[in-house]
């Protein structure tokens, strides 16, 4: 076994850590809000105001800090109103981006401002600017926040919420590049302006406004955007960007039936990221050095599970789905200057998810096991941090990133993505000695996935890391996640 040295400087504090980084999106897709999220308030199935109670306590485990809805490209064909007032009385809809089905709208604001506080997390609201209108978007501000006498407050009352939410994050549109309009950034960047101008802070309630961003590496879009808004207009911009293996959008290949060579090509994919953070943000500190990047869509996209609704988009979370996580959230730690919130795609049954429901039966996937052991890192300072490495398959092994709570506890998160080789990390820490290390492991089979009949196949379990005399000690398997608390 190779050793690798390593080495960590907690006198060295790059960035801070929103908590939002650790984020998710819940859009009306398939089964993630009905027969997912909500069952609604007479299912059999324990609820609370019609959410499972099981995935409320999942995703407090997880201390999920902000979660994204309606959408995703629905949001551009939702409309607000259909989603209040009396079940009964809800205008249904076709959902024409997926599957063609039926939307009652019996999961709308109410309900989901409410499950939001029941979480805990920050509700991140997506308008509608595709087929919205400016008068649709700032009535929807109004009717959430505003704690005066108006028409909006009075509706938000008769339909039995007295005092008024909270709305931090509201994104102005969804890949308005696309599904979201398919419109120029010129024209979109004035659309924005136009709109952002009604969304008014109500109430003591500041918005922070997140324009449309990029596809990918669309640097031009960012670059057009870029020099019509401005700091006045936006806190941020967004970012999607998929893992596809075969780098083909209309054949991305098996979730679970991969070969080596398909599976290092899906971190090389993952990996990628990073650089298209660095090229997008060197365009915004053109214009700009205080607005930020929220990748608000991110994740691995495979071809959906045999037998299943295609526009569902339902695929199975390996350990290779884990390996991705843990990479990206390095990533995104690693980038937290400029990355204020990521949102992975999404919280349930839905591509890369959390968790996947099947009647009353719910089960975690390697997926949310990574978050759970990075949650620590939430609202914690970035600390510099070293590791020598190795290329396998050409990629680089090993990814990580360490921070330092306000309580002086360190997080150290490893991910070892060969599949061929195990290695001893041995890491020296410059600055605060830690006196205690406790640390966990997510590893298996690449090809391994929890399921209904093993749902904790890929759990994680105790794993071994020494204090030395310069700092902690530990190894790091092939195929791995390790998270080490030292205190």
């Amino acid at each position: 076994m190779r050793t690798l040295n390593a080495a960590v400087n907690t006198f060295d504090k790059r960035s801070h850590i929103n908590r939002e980084i650790y984020g998710h999106f819940s859009e009306h897709l398939g089964r993630c809000i009905y027969d997912g999220i909500f069952v609604g308030e007479n299912s059999p199935i324990q609820n609370t105001n019609g959410v499972r109670n099981d995935i409320i306590e999942a995703f407090r485990q997880i201390k999920m800090p902000v979660l994204r809805w309606p959408g995703g490209c629905f949001a551009d064909e939702y409309h607000w109103r259909d989603g209040i007032g009396e079940k009964a009385g809800r205008k249904k809809m076709v959902n024409t981006h997926w599957g063609g089905v039926t939307e009652d709208n019996s999961f709308g604001t109410n309900e989901f401002f409410n499950m939001c506080e029941v979480i805990g997390c920050e509700p991140y609201l997506c308008g509608n600017v595709g087929s919205g209108t400016v008068e649709e978007l700032a009535d929807w501000i109004e009717y959430i926040t505003f704690d005066g006498i108006s028409p909006m407050a009075d509706l938000r009352r008769k339909n039995g919420r007295e005092k008024p939410w909270k709305l931090k994050y509201l994104g102005i549109g969804n890949e308005n590049w696309g599904c979201g309009g398919n419109m120029r950034p010129e024209y979109y960047a004035d659309l924005y302006r136009r709109f952002q101008t009604y969304c008014r802070n109500f109430s003591g309630n500041e918005l922070y406004k997140i324009a449309g961003g990029p596809n990918v590496d669309d640097y031009h879009w960012t670059d057009v955007l870029m020099s019509i808004i401005n700091d006045s207009h936006a806190k941020a911009i967004s970012l999607h960007y998929y893992t596809i293996p075969s780098g083909d959008f209309w054949n991305k290949g098996s979730a679970t039936k991969f070969s080596d060579e398909e599976y290092y090509k899906t971190i090389a994919q993952a990996l990628r990221i990073d650089r298209l953070i660095e090229k997008h943000s060197a365009i915004m500190k053109k214009y700009s050095d205080n607005m930020k990047l929220v990748v608000d869509e991110w994740g691995c996209w495979f071809n959906v599970e045999e037998g299943t609704n295609p526009g569902f988009l339902f695929q199975q979370n390996t350990m290779r789905d884990a390996i991705v996580a843990a990479v990206s959230l390095n990533i995104f730690n690693q980038r937290s200057d400029i990355v204020s919130m990521a949102n992975l795609a999404q919280a349930v049954n839905v591509l890369q998810c959390l968790v996947m429901t099947e009647g009353d039966k719910l089960l975690k996937t390697p997926t949310y096991h990574v978050f759970d052991m990075f949650s620590t890192h939430q609202d914690a300072e970035l600390l510099y941090s070293y590791t020598d490495n190795t290329e396998t398959n050409g990629i680089p092994a090993v990814s990580q990133s360490v921070s330092m709570d306000k309580d002086g506890k360190i997080t150290m998160t490893f991910a070892n993505a060969s599949l061929g080789e195990d290695f001893e990390v041995d890491c020296a820490i410059v600055g605060t000695a830690p006196k205690k290390a406790e640390a966990r492991i997510l590893t298996g089979d690449v090809r391994a996935f929890n399921d209904f009949t093993s749902p904790e196949k890929l759990v994680p379990t105790e794993h071994k890391a020494d204090i030395t005399d310069k700092g902690v000690k530990f190894t790091l398997p092939k195929c791995s996640v390790v998270s080490i608390l030292l205190s």
